[in-house]
């Protein structure tokens, strides 16, 4: 159980780093390297949520899910890295908005 909330913790704070790192990179105008890591981030976020997905469906068929600290914490993270990911992705648009009028 402690391998699978590690897991969303480390998954969950991947695709956080790789969306941090691509918006900054939008920023630099790196537009394949965006691409890149939103695609790495998408990925970690994958595993991340799958996890998540496991420990529900026990919880769900009655078997034992230990609740802890740990447990909220890793919930926690994923929630808020998914909520990041989204608001990232549109401000990478916005940054591709800024650098066009920066050209001009």
């Amino acid at each position: 159980m402690e391998e699978q909330i590690f897991n969303i913790i480390v998954h969950g704070g991947n695709a956080r780093g790789f969306a941090y790192e691509a918006l900054e990179a939008c920023r630099k105008g790196e537009y394949e390297k965006v691409d890149e890591l939103l695609k790495q981030s998408k990925d970690e976020m994958v595993l991340a949520h799958n996890t998540q997905t496991e420990l529900v469906q026990k919880d769900v068929r009655g078997e034992s899910v230990e609740i802890s600290l740990l447990m909220i914490h890793a919930q926690d993270q994923l929630m808020t890295t998914m909520s990041e990911q989204t608001l990232i992705e549109q401000m990478i648009i916005m940054q591709k908005e800024i650098n066009e009028l920066r050209e001009k």
